[in-house]
């Protein structure tokens, strides 16, 4: 371990404001166990129902392990921080988050764009969906996002790791993120925020272009239906995908894509609030709400649940 690295950091977060974290600790202890069962719920009813045997559902229960995975990351790490007085995590505690943060963070990114791609050949090419969206083209599309993902998070996160920290121990922080680590760093770090922004482009803009001109294609396949009812259905799926897009987007793109040293000093804590607890939280509810088949398969396995007792 370089000289220049400490044996652990202190988190900040919001220590000048108790009762802020009273209220936020408050709220994380309500919201992790709803997101967590919320995304286990998601994973298990395609599985129990046969009729949620598709693309849309594999790639959902895809998205809902990583949200799973992206709230745990951080949010027993927060709360530990926030209930305690001790707000300390170990540098190798530190790397760990780091890299696990961010391989959900850069997956999620991508999973999103293959969701909507989804859409796209269900709606704009339904006749040849099934020859499209078919098992291994699938499995081949989830392996290539988490390839792209560990890729993305292993080399960023190893390349902050090496900025030297000349001793400095305070992150002004909830969790251990990079930008946050690549301000934090003392001597050159030009080349880490040129890097990290070239980086997010790939991962960030250009995945969100692609979703954004998927839905335009879906909106004017949708606007052509004769059927009503097929409008419906469509809208209601596609809606569902377009609110945690921008509820996922949002926030990563105004901190990620600018330079670290321009980041203000609140803004990182409360985008990993956001990215990190409310949309892993939100997603099961907005998917479930919107969609019938959904809906109805979590009614069925509730009512056979009580119905075995």
């Amino acid at each position: 371990m370089n000289n220049s690295h400490p044996e652990e950091f202190i988190l900040l977060g919001f220590s000048d404001r108790p009762w802020l974290e009273l209220s936020l600790f408050a709220i994380l202890l309500i919201t992790y166990p709803m997101a967590m069962v919320g995304n286990i719920a998601i994973i298990l009813v395609p599985r129990l129902d046969a009729r949620l045997h598709s693309p849309m559902y594999f790639f959902l229960t895809n998205l809902s392990f990583l949200d799973m995975c992206y709230t745990t990351s951080i949010v027993p790490q927060m709360l530990f921080n926030l209930g305690s007085a001790r707000k300390t995590i170990s540098y190798l505690g530190c790397a760990a988050q780091l890299y696990f943060f961010h391989i959900m963070g850069g997956t999620e990114c991508l999973i999103l764009a293959i969701m909507s791609f989804d859409r796209y050949v269900a709606i704009c090419k339904p006749l040849h969906y099934t020859l499209i969206m078919n098992p291994r083209v699938c499995i081949l599309l989830v392996s290539t996002v988490w390839l792209t993902g560990i890729t993305y998070a292993v080399s960023e996160a190893t390349a902050t790791l090496q900025l030297p920290l000349c001793g400095l121990n305070k992150l002004d922080h909830l969790v251990c993120e990079i930008p946050v680590l690549i301000k934090a760093a003392c001597g050159e770090k030009a080349a880490n925020e040129l890097t990290l922004s070239v980086v997010c482009i790939f991962m960030l803009a250009v995945p969100l272009c692609l979703i954004l001109a998927s839905y335009a294609s879906i909106g004017h396949a949708v606007f052509k239906m004769k059927s009503s009812e097929g409008r419906r259905k469509a809208f209601g799926t596609c809606s569902s995908h377009l609110i945690v897009v921008f509820l996922f987007y949002g926030p990563a793109i105004s901190m990620y894509l600018q330079p670290p040293s321009s980041i203000s000093r609140d803004q990182p804590k409360f985008m990993a609030l956001f990215y990190g607890v409310v949309t892993p939280t939100l997603n099961p509810f907005i998917y479930t709400l919107r969609n019938k088949d959904v809906k109805g398969a979590l009614v069925n396995l509730v009512r056979g649940i009580f119905t075995s007792k």
